[in-house]
C-alpha cells in the first residue's frame, strides 16, 4: 500500500469513528451546549472538517470552493490568524447549520480532502494531515466528554449508548463491586533523566524539545486511586476540611457546593454516578473519575502523599502497559484495574503547571496557535483514559486543563517522597 493509499485510510477511519460517536444521539442532543467550556456535537463535527479545510483544502488545493463561505466564522475555534470566529459560550445558539448540513459538509471536505491526498503530498503537506487527523482524534474525546455533561444535566438520566458486559480479567472477576488491586509503589532512584518526544512517530509540539530533568528519590502508586478510597475522603469529612485544601480550591469548593466528585448523587440508597450509559451505584473498585486538581490534591494531602509531577511520571511510565483507551463506544467508563498501570482509564493529574519545555517555539503560521497559547494557569494530566483514542496514549503525551476542570475524565494517582 502507497503512502497516500495508507493516509487515506488513516483520514477516512477517523472520520466515520467520529460519526460513529455522533450516531447515538438525537439532532436535538446533537445542538445542546450545557455550560461555556462544552461545545455541542454537531459543532464538533464541524469544525474538525474546518480544520481540513482551512490548513490543506483552501490553500493546498487547486480550484477548492468553501462549502459555505460564513462557515469559516463559525467554526473556527481559537486560531486567530485563521480569522474572527463565533463565541464559544454561545456555540449552543447555533440551530443553523443542522446535523444533516454538517453532514453534508463533512461529505464535501472529504471527497475533496481524498482528491487531495491522492494527489501525493510534499512532507509538510503529509505531515500538516497528520496532525489534522490526530487532531479529530482529540475531538472525539472532546466530544465524547461534552456528550456526557449534557445528557447529565436531564433529571431522566438518559443513556448514551448501553453498557456491555465487562469482559472477564486475568485472575477472575467481572461484577461491579470486584476488588481492584491492591495499590503497590513504583519506585525510582531519581537522578538525571531525559523527558519529551523522541524516536520516530507522531507527537505534538509541547511534547519536545527532549531534555534533561534531575528528579530526587521518589515513589508513584502503580494504579488511580479507586472510588471506594474516594468514600473513605468524603467519609472522613475531606469536603469540610480547610486544612487539605489550596485556597483557590477551598473558595471553589464553597462557590460551587463540592460534596463528591462530579456526576455523584448521595439517595436513600447510597451513592451513585452518572455515566455514559446512565445512572448506575458507584463501584468501590473503579478508578475515580471527574475530579478537579484542587480535589485530587487535597485527596492526597489527606492520604499523606502528594501529586506526582509530570516528569516522575514520564520517568516510570514508558515500560508500563496501557489499562483502557477508546476501544468500544460502549465502555468509555473507567474499570477496575487489575495489576500495575500507569497508562489508560482515566488522566492523572500531575502538581505540574503547563509550561513550554526548555527551547520551544511553536510552529510558524496559524497551527502555532495549536498549543503554545494556552501554556498559563493550566495543570499537566498525564496517561490517558476510556475515552482516549489509542495512538494518544504514551509516556510523553501531555494533556492540560484548568485547575476547576471537573467535567473530563480526570483522575489521580499518588506519589511519595524516598
Amino acid at each position: 500500500m502507497s503512502a497516500a493509499s495508507t493516509l487515506l485510510e488513516r483520514y477516512q477511519d477517523t472520520r466515520d469513528l467520529t460519526e460513529a460517536l455522533a450516531e447515538p444521539l438525537s439532532p436535538e442532543d446533537q445542538t445542546v451546549q450545557s455550560m461555556p467550556d462544552v461545545s455541542p456535537t454537531k459543532w464538533h463535527r464541524a469544525h474538525t472538517s474546518w480544520f481540513f479545510e482551512t490548513f490543506l483544502l483552501r490553500p493546498g488545493l487547486p480550484g477548492y470552493r468553501d462549502y459555505h463561505p460564513d462557515f469559516a466564522y463559525l467554526f473556527n475555534s481559537y486560531y486567530e490568524a485563521a480569522g474572527p470566529r463565533y463565541m464559544r459560550s454561545e456555540r449552543g445558539c447555533v440551530s443553523r447549520p443542522g446535523c444533516a448540513e454538517v453532514a453534508e459538509y463533512r461529505g464535501h471536505v472529504d471527497a475533496a480532502m481524498q482528491a487531495y491526498i491522492s494527489a501525493g503530498l510534499d512532507e509538510p503537506a503529509a505531515a500538516l494531515v497528520e496532525l489534522g487527523i490526530h487532531h479529530e482524534q482529540q475531538h472525539q474525546e472532546l466530544l465524547l466528554m461534552d456528550i456526557k455533561h449534557v445528557l447529565s444535566k436531564s433529571p431522566l438520566h438518559p443513556a448514551y449508548r448501553p453498557r456491555s458486559a465487562r469482559p472477564e480479567v486475568a485472575g477472575g472477576g467481572s461484577a461491579v463491586g470486584d476488588r481492584a488491586s491492591p495499590a503497590d509503589w513504583v519506585k525510582h532512584d531519581g537522578g538525571l533523566v531525559e523527558v519529551g518526544r523522541h524516536g520516530s512517530g507522531f507527537a505534538y509540539d509541547n511534547e519536545g524539545p527532549r531534555h534533561a530533568v534531575h528528579l530526587a528519590p521518589f515513589a508513584v502508586a502503580d494504579r488511580l486511586v479507586t472510588c471506594g478510597e474516594w468514600l473513605a475522603f468524603i467519609d472522613a469529612g475531606g469536603y469540610r476540611e480547610p486544612s487539605l485544601w489550596l485556597s483557590d480550591g477551598w473558595s471553589k469548593v464553597r462557590e460551587a457546593d463540592w460534596t463528591a466528585p462530579l456526576y455523584w448523587e448521595l439517595t436513600d440508597d447510597g451513592w451513585s454516578v452518572f455515566t455514559l450509559a446512565g445512572r448506575r451505584p458507584v463501584d468501590p473498585a473503579e478508578p475515580v473519575c471527574h475530579i478537579s486538581y484542587y480535589e485530587a490534591d487535597a485527596f492526597a494531602a489527606w492520604a499523606g502523599a502528594r501529586l506526582p509531577t509530570e516528569f516522575e511520571w514520564e520517568a516510570v511510565a514508558g515500560s508500563w502497559p496501557v489499562a483502557g483507551q477508546l476501544e468500544a463506544p460502549d465502555r468509555v467508563h473507567p474499570e477496575p484495574q487489575v495489576g500495575p498501570a500507569l497508562l489508560g482509564e482515566a488522566w492523572a493529574w500531575t502538581s505540574s503547571a503547563y509550561l513550554p519545555y526548555p527551547g520551544f517555539r511553536p510552529a510558524p503560521g496559524a497551527v502555532g496557535e495549536y498549543n503554545g497559547k494556552f501554556m498559563v494557569n493550566q495543570q499537566v494530566l498525564r496517561g490517558g483514559s476510556r475515552a482516549t483514542p489509542p495512538g494518544h496514549i504514551r509516556s510523553t503525551y501531555r494533556n492540560f486543563f484548568p485547575a476547576a476542570a471537573r467535567w473530563p475524565f480526570t483522575g489521580l494517582r499518588l506519589a511519595r517522597d524516598i
